[in-house]
């Protein structure tokens, strides 16, 4: 029997590499470095940055699905407490976590759970429902992040959906958009494969 991290219906990651412990952490750890990359893609804001991680987390949970995509994002958070330099603008340390921006990264296991579990119910393969899982992923990010914001900042309900929520709207729409339009794309093109090597036998 093969170990694996993976749990549950194969996700697109599963298409194109077979399933096995090695690939696995090796998935883990590129998606948590991807995270990592796309942090560093900012619009500086206070107190929060407008990032390219949501993108990340987004690809990231659909392409491994739940249990692979949880760990991606669990090894981006330790790993960045831990002293690796992938937080918006460099950042690491616990301080971070501990800041006004921990809420979202800590979010952003939840959201890649839940659409690592829609992905593997098919909900990637098409741009309609892709779309629906990848707002409702991005959606998870603010549900964790605004309650934490609050917290940190003491700032009201106003306050708190004007510094963490309503500036991040329509870049949270495009990034769900662009990666509604990647991923079913991206199936499209493993069915091809999948059929020409069927052809070929």
């Amino acid at each position: 029997m093969t170990l694996s991290l993976a749990v549950g219906r194969p996700t697109l990651a599963d298409h194109v590499l077979p399933r096995g412990l090695v690939t696995d952490v090796s998935l883990v750890l590129g998606g948590a470095a991807l995270t990592g990359l796309l942090a560093q893609v900012a619009i500086p804001l206070w107190p929060v940055p407008i990032t390219g991680q949501t993108l990340a987390v987004l690809l990231v949970g659909s392409t491994l699905g739940a249990s692979r995509g949880v760990l991606a994002m669990l090894a981006y958070a330790l790993l960045g407490v831990a002293g690796v330099p992938w937080f918006s603008d460099a950042g690491h340390g616990l301080g971070v976590m501990l800041s006004s921006t921990g809420g979202y990264i800590a979010g952003f296991i939840l959201a890649a759970a839940l659409t690592g579990w829609l992905a593997q119910r098919q909900w990637d393969r098409k741009f309609l429902q892709a779309a629906v899982t990848f707002l409702a992923g991005s959606g998870v990010v603010f549900l964790v992040g605004l309650p934490w914001l609050a917290v940190v900042t003491g700032a009201d309900l106003g306050q708190t959906l004007a510094w963490g929520l309503w500036p991040f709207i329509p870049g949270g729409i495009i990034k769900a958009l662009i990666a509604a339009a990647i991923i079913p794309v991206a199936w499209q093109g493993v069915r091809k494969l999948d059929a020409a090597k069927r052809d070929n036998r």
